[in-house]
Parts: structure tokens; sequence; C-alpha cells
């Protein structure tokens, strides 16, 4: 593994390496089921739209051109809100590293510059999803397991 490698924020024209890093990363997790050709182009056209519009930020961690990490954030807008309290929230999701890359802190370091992208804006709190493997370095981190937090999974009932 080289010494270090760079972490910049992902541009419109990253979409297809973000793409291939997308894969990468939940192919880990379970197997695909689209067609990887056919996901591939449909990743790259939503990345590429989301990073053009501003609506999603993501940060590409590369070593001599190759693409070897990223991290993606959503800045998400609360409702005004009368009192002391800040009115985003940052949800932070897709941070992947790639397997050579892992254990030498590029994991923190993308995970540093969505949280400091966080800070900047003045979010009220940072979500996100990990996985078993990822546990761990989120809570390095300062996330922590809250018990204020509902969440509902789709494909259930409801009595409404």
């Amino acid at each position: 593994m080289p010494a270090a490698a760079g972490i910049r924020r992902a541009r419109p024209a990253d979409a297809a390496a973000l793409a291939r890093l997308r894969l990468a990363f939940r192919g880990e997790v379970e197997p695909a089921r689209e067609d990887e050709a056919a996901f591939l182009a449909r990743c790259e056209r939503w990345m590429a739209q989301r990073l053009g519009a501003g609506d999603w930020r993501a940060w590409l961690a590369s070593a001599d051109g190759t693409p070897v990490g990223t991290a993606w954030l959503r800045l998400l807008e609360k409702l005004p809100n009368p009192v002391a309290e800040p009115e985003w929230h940052g949800y932070v999701s897709s941070l992947y590293v790639a397997p050579g890359w892992r254990g030498g802190g590029l994991g923190s370091r993308l995970l540093r510059a969505c949280v400091e992208e966080c800070e900047r804006r003045g979010v009220d709190a940072v979500v996100l999803w990990p996985t078993p493997r990822s546990r761990a370095l989120y809570l390095r981190h300062g996330f922590e397991v809250r018990d204020d937090l509902l969440a509902r999974r789709g494909g259930g009932t409801t009595n409404l």
C-alpha cells in the first residue's frame, strides 16, 4: 500500500468512479440482484445529478489516480424551529474504503470530512446506519447508540 491517499470533494465528473466504489461496497454486504452494467449506468447518472445539484456531497479518496474510498453526506433541512436548536441534520452514507486500504486511517479521514462539513453547517445531529464492520469506526469518532430515535423499515403494516 502506498504511503497515503489524497481526499477531495467529489465532482459530477467523478460519478463513474464513485458508482464503481458503491458497487464494491454493497457487493461486500450482499450479492447484487441487478446487472452490473445496468447498475453502474443508473448509479453514475444518479450521482452526477445529485452532485451537480448540490443535494449530496461526496468525498473521493484516491492514490496514484486510482479511487480507493468514498463517503457521502446529505444535509436534511428541518422545519423552522422557535427554540435554540439547529435546523439541519446530516446523514452520512456509503463510507467505503477498498480492502487493501483498510486499517490505515483512511476511513477516519473520510468520516472527518463529513463531520467537519456538518460542523461548518451547524447541524443538530449526524445520523447513519453502520455495517457491523464499520460500527467501531463510528463509535471511535463520537457516534453513539441513541435511545431517542425510532425507525420504521418498509414493508410493515400500520393501524392508520
